[in-house]
């Protein structure tokens, strides 16, 4: 047994667990300094996960056991997806175990709890939340199945650390076909993600709110974990963008050098992607919701394209 690869595979998915929260709250000092406001600080994150797990949970009454143990089980799909991708290593043991077809499938697996719990609490915007959140994503896995198709296509493999492996091996390839898969992955982190111009996640206005209103009847240590498991999935998101299209840095052996090389590598893309995210939200509005779905169906268009393109143009 490879006692150093299942360490760093250990380390990968505390030290994603804990820079999760530092990120979302990069993201949102930034996007606070474009909009002229005075940002709450890095720290923010932790206290708001602090001052939740340290408050009463309350559940409505009447609801059953899938209220309570849903945000458990998202927590732990999560979790369980930052074992598959390679965010600082590649070949780790774990990431073995599944290709990007039963990651998007992971994924779905913690929107279905996500959303019958939402329908479990029998309050009207809860379900009015629910069904927004189907309507979205029943467009956006298409579309990023079609990015990781593109980007599998050309690795030979399903498999994200052979895909990540290929393109740290052809960093000065030019595959048109790769732009429209970035195009379609970045529409669909926007998307997943609740990110304007999709959602805004720091609204509480019932007739546009489509993640948060599948959790306003949690609290306490219960929505803790549901908090912490959304900046865990927008992590998780670009992590895969950065194996899928900027995969340089990410270690391919077990070395304490190559691991601080990964790790360093891995902060500076956060610190570079985060501005990126906040100009996107600064420069554009949000969209009526009539018009979520076609901008969502745009991200699968361009998922499209780029097959197409693959398969006219070549390899």
């Amino acid at each position: 047994m490879n006692w150093g690869a299942w360490g760093m595979q250990s380390i990968q998915v505390l030290l994603a667990l804990a820079i999760a929260p530092l990120f979302a709250a990069w993201l949102g000092t930034l996007r606070a300094l474009l909009q002229n406001r005075r940002p709450a600080g890095l720290g923010q994150g932790y206290r708001d996960l602090r001052r939740l797990f340290h408050k009463e949970s309350l559940l409505p009454e009447g609801s059953s056991w899938l209220l309570r143990f849903s945000p458990y089980i998202l927590f732990g799909t999560k979790v369980m997806a930052l074992t598959l991708v390679p965010i600082i290593a590649l070949n780790l043991p774990l990431a073995r175990t599944a290709d990007v077809i039963a990651l998007v499938g992971l994924l779905a697996v913690a929107r279905i709890f996500q959303v019958l719990a939402a329908m479990d609490t029998g309050t009207a915007f809860a379900d009015l939340g629910a069904h927004r959140e189907m309507l979205v994503s029943a467009l956006a896995e298409p579309a990023l199945l079609t990015a990781f198709f593109i980007a599998s296509l050309l690795a030979g493999s399903t498999s994200l650390s052979t895909i990540a492996l290929h393109a740290q091996q052809a960093m000065f390839s030019l595959h048109p076909s790769m732009v429209f898969a970035a195009a379609a992955f970045f529409l669909v982190l926007l998307i997943e993600n609740a990110r304007i111009p999709v959602d805004n996640p720091a609204t509480h206005l019932e007739l546009t709110m489509i993640h948060e209103a599948m959790l306003l009847e949690y609290s306490g240590r219960h929505l803790a974990l549901l908090e912490w498991g959304a900046q865990v999935k927008l992590l998780l998101y670009v992590a895969m963008g950065i194996a899928l299209f900027f995969p340089w840095g990410i270690a391919d052996h077990a070395s304490p050098l190559a691991f601080l090389v990964a790790c360093l590598a891995l902060l500076g893309k956060l610190f570079l992607a985060a501005p990126i995210l906040a100009l996107v939200e600064t420069l554009f509005a949000k969209k009526r919701l009539f018009r979520v779905p076609e901008f969502a169906a745009s991200a699968f268009l361009f998922g499209v394209i780029g097959l197409l393109t693959h398969f006219m143009l070549g390899a």
